[in-house]
């Protein structure tokens, strides 16, 4: 293992000369990039509908190529699961990933080819490891075991050779070699479907072993480590796993679980976010504690930067990385490997850095409250509602929240449903500091609350503890990366999830 390791490392630490190449000339490099993309699908039917081989400009591009959504590609997807190729990409496609970014009854297939395996998810979590070994040149991550809180794996039941799962699962199943030696639980373990024996396999298993890093959503890793405290009778991971140094997170902001990590593990470890979708490995923090992620330019995806006004828009503008400005939303727009072409993957992210790139995820484009005009996004609340939490001494799984329309009786507001760890010390300050620390972040929805004019003050229901999961229960999404989502912008949610609490 040792040997294994040591050549594993070396080998992170060799890389750190090719990112410095496409961190010093992200915007040359996209232009390479774009370029192969359109050079290796020109042949295919979309390449021939878009006529890819006259393309010989990002501008040309942009004029000959529609943004598209996942509705718009649906057709093509489903022709590529029944076994067709050349569709949208050049090579075979026989893995989708199951897009695990909605709560709605209906799913996304996001087609993965060996090249977006190769080129983009796996050589960027080598980036993702050469730039810790950078900033940590003496660690021991890699003389224990890695715990991949991840997805189930499914078989597609339109033919044996096409398959799909959660995007953790695809990974896991085509991974080298090396990283099924470094990995904990075995296989099978890991890509159990049923979520609840699956949480306590990998529970019993991985209690016993020496693992130094954990990745995966926050609120299946918590339910984890709490299992495992349980069957140790430990007070914390610490004293379970003691050469614990590392959580990779993503999938959901960590701000508002970041004490509850902190109290269950027990002393200092390196938090990292990632920006692995199901479309694509997109960004990383290099080191903890950095304001923002570094944006993978050489991995195989074309970006484009829509501000998200133009959403919507018959003819919606985008912005490529050299017009792109600090702290303004936009709206991801990508091309890739797997055949994504000009694709709006939902997310929205704001510039931290422009030297080099760093971005960080501020919601979706359809996950927000702007009803009364207060523009609140979910990084807003993300903050806020941590805010409230610390000054109140509260610790908070998850929550959610929603517009309370205008009515007879009262003026609009927001109505959060807020599952507890730990209750705040005062349940109506917590209310009193989540309303300030939105009107310090949020200009407009501190100018919606004057005098209680349009917004009156939040409305804040505690939940039983495992609301959120009974509720994902009832629409088939328990576990893997699936999560609630933070705000919606209508109350369909947040009255299925109060019914849920009145039964």
């Amino acid at each position: 293992m040792k040997i294994l390791s040591s050549t594993i490392s070396k080998l992170a630490r060799m890389r750190l000369w090719r990112i410095e190449n496409w961190s010093n000339n992200p915007v040359a490099v996209q232009r390479e990039v774009l370029q192969h993309l359109v050079t290796s699908a020109q042949y295919t039917e979309i390449g021939r509908r878009y006529s890819f081989h006259k393309l010989f400009t990002i501008r040309d591009f942009k004029k000959t190529v529609p943004i598209h959504e996942y509705d718009d590609i649906k057709p093509y997807v489903q022709r590529m699961m029944e076994g067709e190729d050349n569709i949208l990409w050049n090579t075979p496609i026989k893995w989708f990933a199951k897009s695990s970014g909605t709560t709605s009854d209906k799913s996304k297939f996001i087609p993965v080819s060996d090249e977006s395996l190769k080129d983009n998810h796996f050589q960027a979590s080598k980036d993702v490891l050469s730039n810790y070994y950078k900033n940590f040149p003496s660690s021991d991550l890699l003389t224990g075991k890695g715990l991949v809180v991840g997805g189930s794996h499914q078989i597609s039941k339109v033919s044996d050779e096409i398959q799909y799962g959660d995007l953790s699962a695809i990974l896991m199943q085509n991974s080298p070699f090396w990283g099924q030696w470094l990995r904990t639980p075995e296989l099978s373990v890991a890509l159990l479907d049923e979520w609840e024996s699956k949480i306590e396999k990998l529970a019993q298993i991985t209690a016993n072993e020496n693992v130094t890093s954990l990745a995966g959503v926050p609120t299946w890793t918590l339910l984890l480590l709490k299992r495992i405290l349980e069957i140790k009778n430990a007070k914390t991971i610490k004293e379970v796993w003691p050469n614990l140094e590392l959580y990779i997170n993503g999938g959901v902001s960590f701000v508002p679980y970041k004490d509850q990590f902190d109290k269950i593990i027990g002393d200092k470890i390196n938090y990292l976010e990632i920006y692995n979708a199901s479309e694509g490995f997109i960004a990383g923090q290099e080191k903890p504690d950095d304001d923002g992620m570094v944006l993978f330019t050489e991995h195989g995806i074309f970006y484009e930067f829509m501000p998200v006004d133009e959403y919507g828009k018959k003819d919606p503008q985008t912005v490529g990385l050299k017009d792109v400005v600090i702290g303004k939303n936009y709206a991801l727009v990508i091309s890739t490997t797997g055949g994504l072409w000009r694709y709006l993957i939902g997310d929205t992210v704001q510039f931290t850095s422009l030297n080099p790139y760093k971005i960080k995820v501020t919601g979706r484009l359809k996950h927000y409250i702007n009803a009364f005009g207060e523009e609140l996004i979910v990084d807003n609340s993300d903050h806020a509602i941590a805010i409230a939490a610390e000054k109140t001494k509260a610790i908070i799984n998850d929550y959610t929240a929603a517009p309370v329309y205008f009515s007879e009786k009262r003026n609009g507001g927001h109505e959060w449903l807020v599952e507890f760890e730990k209750e705040p010390d005062n349940h109506t300050a917590f209310i009193y500091e989540l309303d300030i620390a939105l009107k310090e972040i949020n200009s407009d929805y501190e100018a919606k609350r004057y005098r209680d004019i349009a917004l009156q003050l939040p409305i804040v229901h505690s939940l039983p503890k495992g609301t959120f999961t009974e509720w994902l229960r009832t629409k088939g999404k328990v576990g893997g990366q699936h999560k609630v989502p933070r705000l919606s912008n209508e109350r369909t949610m947040i009255e299925e999830i109060l019914s849920l609490v009145k039964k």
